[in-house]
């Protein structure tokens, strides 16, 4: 029987219900900005980022949390000593900053949330040692400052065995023309910039197909690659600033951007526009994503609709500006690559890869 991400405990309807609840009531809260001298931009609710619209530039803020990727950090650090805390800070301080880019925003502050069951949790020195460490890194990645944060201690809330990691962030487009509005048009590029593996989505689905494997996390990966499935897993994600940086400072203008997390590759169609998405060049399945869909078992609609499957962030460009895109990619050191082509047919919204014979239609994503 094949696997499903809602097999693992996690119903995108049922959490997707309650963020449209959230819009809804936030927009009512919006006239309160005018006090400050600023204004809701119209189009912002259900974007990655939330902006926040001045006489001459624009704020984004940003709140992410990491998820459970930290719980396979804890079973590898027990069963093998090595220890993935700086990768796992890193995965957090990404999850946050490349939400926030997405808008065209760089970041300048990053602020970490730490919740523990016990603050016992704190006294591995080396555990600890590496998840500071590792959250610096992913500031000075992003061009960003570590703000502060808060650390608190939830006995009977948080299993004091783990920590909770969140985080936020604030940035700034300015001059506003640097805002990524959503100016997509009929025949322009997807771009996609790869990711190191899951990165920071699924991770509930590959944490139930651990339990499943008689070696666990040690369990050798295969498909060419010489990692342990833990090994793989644990890889810390790419941070993307640089690219979209990199294509302000070369003028190059960024239609659309997509951070691909949750949802996996529906997420290409976040745009509430209808579009459809055409995938011609997906790439070959990555190692570790062929090793999930075979330990799981997980069939090839569900793989797409779930993980990343290789691709971390897409850019929607004019056909004039691919090679200037690919370039800013390749000089912020991302593989980068022409993956399909956005149409227009129509009213209809999807996300179609003909050569694996999938397509996800409009409803399958109801982020707004």
């Amino acid at each position: 029987m094949s696997l499903s991400y809602e097999s693992s405990g996690v119903r995108y309807d049922q959490l997707d219900a309650f963020k449209r609840a959230c819009q809804q009531a936030a927009r009512g809260t919006a006239g309160e900005l005018k006090a400050h001298g600023y204004a809701e931009p119209a189009t912002t609710r259900g974007e990655s980022a939330y902006l926040i619209e001045g006489p001459d530039h624009f704020l984004a803020h940003v709140e992410e949390g990491l998820g459970t990727k930290n719980l396979v950090a804890d079973a590898v650090y027990a069963a093998s000593g090595k220890n993935f805390y700086r990768e796992i800070a890193i995965d957090t301080v990404a999850t946050i900053v490349n939400d926030l880019i997405t808008c065209g925003a760089r970041p300048i502050s990053v602020a970490m949330h730490a919740a523990v069951g016990d603050s016992g949790w704190f006294s591995d020195a080396p555990r600890m040692q590496a998840l500071v460490d590792g959250w610096a890194e992913g500031c000075h990645r992003a061009g960003a400052v570590w703000g502060g944060g808060e650390t608190p201690t939830l006995k009977g809330i948080v299993n004091p065995d783990t920590i909770v990691l969140a985080g936020s962030a604030i940035g700034k487009i300015e001059p506003k023309s640097q805002r990524i509005t959503g100016d997509v048009q009929d025949g322009d590029a997807i771009i996609f910039l790869a990711s190191t593996g899951v990165q920071t989505n699924g991770l509930s689905l590959c944490r139930l197909i651990a339990d499943k494997l008689p070696q666990k996390y040690a369990t050798p990966l295969g498909h060419g690659d010489l990692r342990t499935y833990g090994e793989a897993l644990l890889a810390a994600s790419a941070i993307y600033v640089d690219f979209v940086v990199r294509c302000q400072q070369a003028g190059v203008k960024l239609n659309y951007v997509a951070h691909v997390t949750g949802h996996g590759w529906r997420k290409l169609m976040r745009l509430e526009e209808p579009f459809v998405y055409e995938i011609s060049e997906p790439r070959a399945i990555p190692a570790l994503f062929k090793f999930l869909m075979e330990a799981g078992p997980i069939d090839l609609r569900e793989a797409y609709a779930t993980f990343n499957m290789g691709v971390g962030f897409a850019a929607y460009v004019a056909p004039s500006a691919v090679a200037a895109t690919l370039a800013a990619a390749k000089a912020a050191g991302h593989d980068a690559w022409v993956a399909g082509t956005v149409r227009k047919q129509g009213g209809r919204k999807a996300v179609t890869i003909p050569s694996l014979g999938l397509a996800y239609e409009g409803d399958t994503l109801q982020v707004r």
